[in-house]
């Protein structure tokens, strides 16, 4: 079922495409220019019906679809996030079609910012793609005032060459680094240094009282500091409750929470496991010697392997 969230912005509203929204996407289409960076083009409105079932009939990743763009109640566009048909590796694809009554004034960017920013930041995805014409310069413009790199070139949908566009995520706003003072440095490494090694973080710095590891742009730091106050960690607190770190897979999470008892942690909730978080929340926790305390959350879309 298409039904991805709606997004507002200043001047527009994305909201999830529907059967009722099909005469006004055959009316949008009844103009050449929207498709004239097709193979075969849409001005023949049973052609924009079939496009709009198959749009309506895509199943695919939560929060990924289908839009109409409106402007004050008319639906002037339509738009999508969805895993490309092109491109190896069902990666995420970004696509947005704009009404030229509409044109000129900034409406396609805000339009395909958000989307972008929906993708990246609110779905977490590691990356948006977009094939763009060649010979589409408005589109081309656009991907590349949105921050899109331009990673090559092919033939693609049977329309000629196409340019290749990635979005990456920004590490604007992100965790610079996250400090941890222990009690104890050497049992604090055995069960940190194993598991964030487990989760591709590598060794990044070392002094006396402490080490840290770091994984992309962000570093975790755990030290015996002179200046600590204090030999336990009590998480019910005020101050820190539990880390919670993505894993790539279901079946990676059951793996990482049978080894982890070799390392220095232990389960908890472990009658609930692997939903102690809720039906749609397929995570381990654990707890290390110290009281601390993290939570293994396998990423959405995963693999649907049993707990064992």
């Amino acid at each position: 079922m298409n039904n991805p969230p709606e997004i507002t912005t200043a001047r527009l509203r994305l909201r999830a495409l529907a059967e009722p929204d099909t005469e006004a996407i055959v009316d949008l289409f009844a103009d050449p220019a929207l498709s004239a960076h097709f193979a075969v083009p849409l001005t023949e409105p049973d052609r924009v019906r079939e496009m709009v079932a198959r749009r309506l009939a895509y199943r695919g990743p939560a929060g990924m679809g289908h839009w109409v763009i409106e402007r004050d109640g008319e639906v002037i566009g339509l738009a999508h996030l969805r895993p490309a048909e092109e491109l190896p590796g069902a990666v995420p694809e970004i696509g947005y079609y704009l009404s030229r009554a509409h044109g000129g004034q900034g409406l396609a960017t805000e339009a395909a910012s958000a989307l972008l920013d929906h993708g990246l930041a609110g779905l977490g995805l590691s990356s948006v793609w977009a094939l763009v014409g060649e010979s589409n310069v408005a589109s081309l413009n656009l991907v590349r005032r949105l921050g899109f790199l331009d990673v090559g070139g092919d033939e693609h949908y049977g329309s000629g060459q196409h340019r290749v566009f990635v979005a990456l995520p920004s590490d604007h706003g992100r965790p610079h680094h996250i400090e941890l003072w222990v009690p104890d440095l050497a049992r604090a490494e055995q069960s940190w240094g194993w598991l964030l090694g487990e989760l591709g973080w590598r060794e990044f710095q070392r002094w006396p009282a402490g080490v840290s590891w770091k994984l992309g742009a962000t570093y975790l730091v755990v030290e015996r500091s002179p200046a600590l106050s204090g030999e336990t960690h009590e998480r019910t607190s005020p101050g820190l409750n539990h880390l919670a770190l993505h894993v790539g897979t279901r079946e990676r999470v059951n793996e990482l929470a049978s080894k982890a008892v070799e390392h220095g942690w232990s389960p908890m909730f472990a009658e609930k496991f692997p939903y102690a978080g809720g039906d749609h929340h397929y995570a381990a926790y654990l707890e290390n010697a110290d009281g601390f305390e993290v939570e293994l959350v396998a990423l959405p879309g995963s693999d649907v392997t049993q707990a064992g």
